[in-house]
């Protein structure tokens, strides 16, 4: 059974959202403290999280920004905000879903099976903070963007997400992109690891290719003083 994780501090609201979807037939698992939102969330494991944006402690913004770096759990953001500053930031942080309150049953449910339909589609994914790529076709998926990688680029971008916090020596990106570590000129790597970095440059990828001396490379996560 798809089990639903609702992030949402009024009661009435949150009951009248948990009684929708269990009639639908999902696992509802509704959060009722809020002093470790995100800690609860990830120990229940949901397939999807509707999540509100005004929350006590932590803002829904805060709560997205932290899953989307975690896990690569589909949020759906339901809000009685709707300025569209919010909506492009909640977006921005990684969430898949924006809809604004009162909110229509069916629109509510047809977004909840859209989104279970969008990820299930997934499960060959390589993922990694808040990144999704299809080592088949090298479309990376970020928030509710995507983009169709060169295929080289696609080929390390795979390796390096496969490492995650660890770097990858040179001769296994030499096995991923030409089959072989033999007669291979290094400059063909750095060319195109250069176009990499472009590529997650031009995408606001909020991510740095470092080059690690006497190994290889590897994938960091850009603090804010980088960005």
């Amino acid at each position: 059974m798809k089990k639903v994780a609702i992030v949402e501090d009024d009661v009435f609201m949150r009951e009248e959202l948990e009684d929708i979807l269990i009639k639908e037939g999902y696992c509802v698992f509704c959060i009722t403290r809020f002093d470790d939102t995100v800690k609860t969330i990830l120990r229940e494991s949901p397939g999807l999280v509707i999540l509100d944006i005004n929350l006590p402690g932590a803002t829904g913004f805060d709560i997205c920004r932290q899953l989307k770096k975690l896990c690569p759990v589909p949020v759906l953001v339901l809000t009685s905000r709707d300025r569209l500053k919010d909506e492009l930031l909640a977006l921005d942080l990684g969430a898949d879903e924006f809809l604004t309150k009162p909110c229509h049953k069916d629109r509510l449910l047809a977004r909840v099976s859209n989104l279970f339909r969008r990820y299930e589609s997934r499960s060959n994914m390589i993922e990694r903070s808040g990144l999704a790529l299809d080592p088949r076709t090298f479309t990376l998926y970020f928030g509710s963007n995507s983009a169709v990688l060169p295929e080289n680029q696609g080929k390390i971008l795979a390796a390096l997400l496969e490492a995650h916090d660890g770097p990858v020596e040179k001769s296994s990106l030499f096995l991923a992109l030409w089959g072989t570590t033999e007669y291979i000129d290094e400059n063909a790597l750095q060319v195109n690891m250069t176009r990499l970095k472009k590529t997650l440059k031009s995408l606001n990828l909020k991510l740095r290719i470092e080059t690690v001396r006497g190994v290889g490379y590897q994938l960091l996560e850009m603090e804010e003083n980088d960005v």
